[in-house]
């Protein structure tokens, strides 16, 4: 399990909480963030109750509406869908953009001790895609997109944070929001293989993932994908061919239904390896914690495959450099 956290600091009650159930890891938010210091307090806080140095912390960076750390502190992105748009007149520009604007995020995750970034967005960006997702996306062209998040994953590896490809095996189809209801998808496989798939199989080497709370009604009418063992077994282990290690959304999302333990119980059950839980709600956590067991063999592996992007140095960003590149090829752009 991953858990979320209440405010700026941990409270004793959390941090009994933590050394007790061992979470094998955190996630921020904006309400945990207020400045530089303060977050890397934090985050050497939350490790420290646990008592393991190495615990992920997580968060998400994507840019646009989907970042936690915003100016005057941190460096502020584009949302993926302008570099799409970008791609469309200038690919060659629009991967050297996008390559500095993610570098430039890996600087500020560096300087704060977090090590997983919940990015790229691998879903595709189609006339009827939520605005949940809407420019999170990259584009609708399923290459497109395999290409963009590529050089997202390859500028966080290089800087040693662990990138999450989400969210699997596709939510551009979705047309409300899984925050707050359930999606259906009503798509044959072969029609999803060629198209909300195809991203993911060809990314599927990378070794985080984070599934969809999306109903495929003509692969399992019954389960979303993060509780369907259908999904996670025959499209997402087999048919794309991810072997890493397997997260949910958020269990508090609406599209689940019953209590956050039934939700972690199902998740694990049907073959997800993580239970992710945002809220820092501490009464929910120990509802959800109650329904997790150690950590299987086959997830500790994955975890172990995942840590060797630790096992070399991670590359040294010239911030100054590379944001006065980033400025001069953004400069008249408006894609």
């Amino acid at each position: 399990m991953i858990f979320g956290c209440e405010g700026l600091t941990l409270s004793r009650a959390e941090k009994k909480f933590f050394k007790a159930e061992q979470p094998f890891g955190f996630i921020l938010f904006a309400r945990n963030v207020e400045d530089p210091k303060q977050l890397r307090k934090l985050v050497k806080a939350l490790r420290a109750a646990v008592g393991r140095p190495d615990a992920p912390v997580l968060i998400d960076q994507e840019g646009g509406r989907v970042q936690r750390l915003r100016a005057p502190h941190w460096f502020e992105a584009k949302p993926f869908g302008f570099f799409g748009g970008m791609y469309e007149s200038d690919p060659d520009r629009a991967i050297e953009a996008l390559r500095l604007t993610t570098r430039l995020i890996a600087a500020d995750l560096q300087a704060a001790g977090i090590t997983v970034n919940c990015t790229p967005c691998l879903d595709l960006r189609l006339p009827e895609t939520v605005e949940a997702i809407g420019d999170r996306a990259f584009a609708a062209d399923p290459q497109v997109v395999a290409r963009l998040g590529a050089v997202v994953a390859e500028e966080m590896l290089t800087a040693g944070i662990i990138p999450v490809i989400k969210h699997m095996p596709g939510h551009g189809r979705a047309t409300v929001d899984s925050h707050h209801e359930l999606p259906h998808v009503t798509a044959a496989r072969p029609d999803l293989e060629q198209t909300d798939f195809a991203p993911f199989t060809a990314l599927s080497l990378l070794p985080w993932g984070m599934t969809s709370h999306i109903l495929f009604d003509e692969i399992d009418p019954d389960h979303p994908a993060t509780l369907s063992e259908t999904v996670i077994t025959t499209i997402i282990r087999e048919g794309i061919g991810f072997d890493g290690l397997l997260l949910t959304d958020d269990l508090n999302m609406k599209a689940l239904s019953g209590s956050l333990a039934e939700r972690a119980g199902a998740a694990l059950a049907a073959g997800v390896d993580i239970v992710l839980h945002c809220s820092g709600v501490l009464e929910e956590m120990k509802d959800v914690a109650a329904a997790c067991p150690p950590l299987t063999e086959k997830a500790r592996a994955r975890i172990e495959l995942g840590n060797r992007v630790f096992d070399q140095a991670p590359a040294t960003i010239d911030v100054t450099a590379d944001r006065a590149r980033l400025d001069e090829l953004l400069a008249g752009v408006t894609a």
